[in-house]
């Protein structure tokens, strides 16, 4: 009995000895260094197991051993889940690390950038031909002036309508913050002619040092009962935002029958031409104060400003003059 005894005792040490020598194996093996010798970039499909991922790791040499990498996330996960998504698993880095970014979820952000003043034409083709975006775009097109051009970080896969919805929930929020911050003085009465105005704005200038003063141009004419006069309006009265002009606006463009025409129709164009920015609406919500009534290009990207029209006459002579050098060279 006492041999039977010694010879389990020393049957159970070898066990428990044997099992923290492979416990110490496998814990080090989930923990130490893995193989990779470069930043690693790998895009985890939604759905994917235990096994999926770590197949995908091994076939990337991220991970040594899949089996390992299984049984680690088993023990060691606390029941956590593996997140899909598109990872930067650094060089050198171990299974547990490994295991770590997907429990935390911490995916590659990529941007689209929307600039200011395009179209809601514009604004789908970008959309719709950004690569990493997933799904169709919404069946509802959006009405112009309600998408905010913004730099938009997203997820590789992320749904092309999710995008458009958050452009307009953010048009929605920026315009409702910059009304209630308006001037109280200003002439436009609804936000939504404050967008419209401010397309126009967007659509004039693309300095931002010009676009309260622009405002203040257009405030000016219509406190006098003047046409806005501008050449924006025109093209969109043309084109209804469906395509590019890709041409001058001419004499008969400015006989173009329309609503949005504000050479023939004084006051605001009936809704907004594009899609204006935040500083856009800001510069309508407080319009630069002074007597100007015109404005000319100046041959720099930016405009000669009058008061009179004589003033302003001379400044379309001067700028008359810079294109007809420009057309020689």
């Amino acid at each position: 009995m006492r041999r039977l005894l010694n010879f389990l005792y020393t049957l159970i040490t070898v066990a428990v000895i044997a099992a923290a020598g492979v416990s110490y194996y496998l814990y080090a093996s989930f923990t130490g260094s893995g193989p990779s010798t470069d930043d690693k970039t790998l895009v985890i499909p939604k759905g994917s197991g235990v096994a999926e991922i770590a197949g995908i790791l091994k076939t990337e040499n991220v991970i040594d051993d899949t089996r390992i990498f299984q049984l680690g996330v088993r023990l060691l996960s606390g029941n956590k889940p593996l997140i899909a998504g598109e990872y930067v698993f650094p060089k050198g880095i171990s299974a547990s690390g490994a295991m770590g970014i997907m429990i935390a979820g911490k995916s590659i952000t990529h941007r689209l950038t929307i600039p200011e003043g395009l179209t809601v034409r514009e604004v789908l083709e970008l959309v719709s031909s950004a690569p990493l975006l997933d799904g169709p775009l919404p069946p509802e097109r959006p009405a112009e002036g309600t998408l905010l051009p913004e730099t938009y970080r997203f997820l590789r896969g992320e749904s092309r309508a999710s995008i458009i919805a958050r452009m307009r929930e953010d048009m929605s929020k920026v315009l409702a913050e910059e009304w209630e911050k308006r001037d109280r003085s200003i002439l436009v009465k609804t936000p939504e002619e404050a967008v419209a105005l401010a397309s126009v704005v967007e659509k004039e200038t693309a300095q931002a040092d010009e676009r309260a003063r622009i405002a203040g141009v257009f405030y000016n004419r219509l406190k006098k009962g003047m046409p806005l006069q501008s050449d924006p309006t025109v093209i969109f009265a043309v084109t209804l935002g469906t395509r590019k002009l890709n041409r001058g606006v001419t004499y008969d463009d400015l006989k173009t029958d329309s609503p949005y025409n504000t050479y023939l129709v004084k006051g605001l164009p009936p809704g907004p031409i594009a899609n204006p920015g935040r500083d856009a609406l800001h510069a309508v919500m407080h319009p630069q104060s002074h007597k100007e009534l015109y404005f000319v290009a100046d041959g720099t990207g930016g405009h000669a400003f009058a008061a009179t029209l004589d003033e302003h006459n001379k400044n379309v002579a001067a700028w008359r003059k810079i294109q007809k050098a420009q057309q020689t060279q």
